[in-house]
This record gives C-alpha cells, structure tokens and sequence, in this order.
C-alpha cells in the first residue's frame, strides 16, 4: 500500500476515520472507525450490509465491504480528530457493479485506455434555510433581481467564510463566492481537476456545507426546487479532456469560433444525443422537473435549460462554452449523485467519440425568448417518469454503463416515482373535490 493509513493518523493526530461511500440515490452513508482498527480497514474493508442501503440487493446477499482510498483523505478542518475517506465497495472478492464510485473509475479506465484524461469543475448552489424549510433563514433577503446582493451575502459572512476556509486549508482552491439569483441562495466554487478528485470533493463539500450551516444554527439544502417561486439549486459542471499525462487540452483548438477541436465537437455530439437519457441521473429526483423548463421566477429568469442545445457564452441554453477548450453543461442539479453525474458525461462523451456524434451548428439566441422558433431541438423529459423510460431504452448508455447499472437504477427510482404517485397533494384535494 503506498500510503499507511495508521502512519498517517499518528503523524496528524486523527483518532477516527470515517470510511463513506454513496448509494445510487447519492446518499452518504459511513461507518466511524476508530484509528487503532484502521490498518485492518484498510486491507479488508469496512463491513456493510447492502441492503439497507439504496444498491438493490436483499438481505440475503453476502457482506459488503468498503475499502477506503487513502488518497481521498480528508482530514476535517473544524475536527480535526476525525479523518474522511471515499471507499470502493466490494462483495465476494469482486467490485460491486452498482457502486458509483465503481461506475465512475471504470468510465475513466475506458477513456485511459483511450488516451484520453477528464478534468472537470463543478458549481455547487445550495439554500440556507429555517430548520423546518419552509422558508429561507435570511428574512431580509427579499430583493426581486438578488443575485451578487452584498449585503445578503456579508450577513453570512460567518458561515461562508468557515466553509471557504475550510476549502483553503484543504488545499481546493475555493476562488469566489456569490449570491447566487435566488434570494437565500449562494455558489461557491474551487479549482477544476480531475474527474474522480472533482467527485470525491463534491461529495464531501456537501457534508462539509450541511455540517458547518447546522453549527450556526442554519439548515442548507441543494433540493433543486424547493421555493416554487425562486430559481432553482443547479449543479454546473464544467468538462475538457486532455491526454493522458495531464497536460495537453485535447478540447483546445485556438483557430475555431468556439475555440473547441473535433474531439471536442464529437464530445460534445455524444452529450447531445444522450442528454434526454441522462436526465434520470443528471436530474434523478421528481423535485428535478419541477427546475428544468419552470415558469418565470422572481428575478425574471429560470437559468435552467429546457431543450438540448448549445451555444457560446449565453446562459439560456443546455450548454454553452465560456472559454477556449472547455465547455459547461448546465443541466445538471443540486440533487445529481456526484459519481454518476461524471460518469454519465464520460459515457456520453466517449459514445460520441466513438460515433462520431455532430452537435450541429450552435445556436446564437436566447432560448428564453426565442427557443420555440427553434424546432428541431429535443426537448427535455418533464417529469422523472419520462426521464427514467428514456434511460431504460437508453442503448448507447447499457453499452457504455452496463445493463446491471441500468436495471438497477430504474428499478429503484420506479419505487421512487410510485411513492410519489401515491402521494395525495393539496393541489388535488383544492382541484378535484368538486369534479
């Protein structure tokens, strides 16, 4: 083992570890190790019972085990007793093919054998809201137009600048916070790098965000819609791919419009083609669609795409590209699964490469206002239902996630999709009494 988990926790003085990993519905889940167990953890793995975790297993299934990757150690900044660690789930001596971490290093395995590196960005956006979430926590914060208020912004200062100290000490390169266009809403965003790294701290930023809010009393939330009337909690992800050593953007090609190269083109086809698919992981839970393609909020603007296309620098589409050599893909939310999220865009992408998938020309108007002139645009899945039917008859996505994936997920979120079918809601007790 290249790095001695023990060594590590006598050297920095950390007394337990965290040993987590993600289910397919991205909730963290941990086992709290003592140090003086975790040479053992670290061979043999955490124990898990799988079952009781969102994989699709019975009870009857064998145990399961975490075993944690020392290079993804955390050690947490405001308790410094305790170290984090992003684990790789195993059973019977094999990876279990539904771990997301698992899915993820195996899209990135693909495209290593290709000769190709995936970096990646994500914008996190979160709400600070009241313990109950019925409403947000800064009673003041009433602008229509509130995106980059200072004054809401600075009134959060204590809490924002512990999570942004925190990034600076970890060493992430945090480099801006805002406001963000809904009131009671806020981005922070660190240095892009590789895929996996990019995902492991995703992960970790949102229980980092949620611990540090809970010690100032605040609740936070990154559920994609949770005020009917205020723009909704997206996940921007910005993609490249660069060779294998690291060092060359393969995406970069300075003499075009766009400033992208044929890689990136066929890249970006790839994303096109299966982006209607890849909104039952981009966009995974029913509170997703009530984001994608909502009414005009408070502030004038939704900021979230409805149909599959892309563009330059303009905000009103799927995707757009900001700046030479890499493009940003504005579909997913605050409640995508980190892993799958990334695994997903590799797939598309390596899909697209491999057929050679044209995203057509770009499209240089506001979708906002004009997007309905725009016909031969496909238009994206409305509710969880449709996104998750598109998924199942998804070829391109089996071939490159695997069928096992696939079933899996479907199965699990049409149990989702039924409890929520079986929900009877005020709209229709206050619509259908009378029918």
């Amino acid at each position: 083992m290249a790095k001695s988990l023990e060594q590590i926790a006598k050297q920095n003085g950390i007394k337990y570890f965290l040993i987590s990993f993600v289910d397919l519905f991205g909730v963290l889940r941990a086992k709290l190790v003592p140090a003086r167990a975790i040479k053992g953890m670290q061979k043999n793995g955490a124990g898990f019972a799988g079952f009781a975790t969102w994989l699709d297993m019975t009870p009857a299934y064998p145990d399961m085990f975490g075993v944690p990757d020392p290079d993804s150690l955390i050690q947490l900044p405001w308790n410094k007793e305790i170290g984090w660690l992003a684990s790789d789930l195993w059973m019977d001596g094999k990876e279990v093919e539904v771990s997301p971490r698992i899915i993820l290093k195996r899209q990135l395995a693909k495209a290593e054998k290709a000769g190709y590196f995936m970096k990646t960005g994500v914008e996190c956006e979160y709400f600070l809201i009241n313990q109950e979430g019925t409403s947000i926590f800064d009673p003041a914060d009433t602008q229509k137009k509130p995106c980059y208020d200072q004054q809401a912004l600075m009134r959060q200062f204590p809490v924002i600048k512990e999570i942004s100290d925190c990034m600076l000490e970890l060493g992430w390169g945090p480099y801006q916070t805002d406001h963000e266009d809904a009131n009671g809403q806020f981005e922070m965003n660190w240095d892009y790098d590789d895929a996996l790294k990019t995902a492991d701290r995703h992960v970790f930023f949102k229980y980092m965000v949620k611990s540090i809010t809970e010690k100032h009393g605040i609740r936070a939330t990154f559920m994609p819609k949770p005020f009917v009337n205020l723009t909704g909690n997206g996940c921007h992800t910005h993609v490249s791919v660069w060779d294998k050593t690291g060092k060359k953007n393969l995406f970069l090609k300075k003499s075009d419009d766009l400033g992208l190269s044929k890689l990136a083109y066929d890249f970006l086809g790839g994303i096109m083609h299966n982006a209607t698919a890849l909104c039952a992981i981009f966009n995974p839970t029913v509170n997703s669609y009530k984001r994608i393609d909502a009414l005009c909020t408070l502030s004038g603007a939704t900021w979230s795409p409805s149909s599959v296309t892309y563009t330059g620098n303009n905000r009103t589409h799927m995707i757009r590209v900001p700046a030479d050599g890499r493009f940003e893909l504005r579909l997913m939310d605050g409640s995508t699964n980190a892993y799958l999220s990334q695994a997903g865009i590799m797939a598309a992408g390596l899909d697209g490469i491999k057929n050679k998938r044209d995203p057509g020309e770009p499209l240089h108007i506001n979708m906002y206002e004009e997007g309905h002139k725009v016909k031969s645009a496909q238009k994206l899945p409305v509710t969880l239902l449709d996104a998750l039917r598109l998924l199942e008859n998804s070829k391109e996505l089996r071939s490159e996630m695997g069928d096992e994936f696939i079933d899996s997920y479907i199965k699990l979120k049409m149990l989702e999709w039924r409890d929520y079918t079986s929900h009877l809601s005020d709209w229709e007790r206050q619509n259908t009494l009378d029918c």
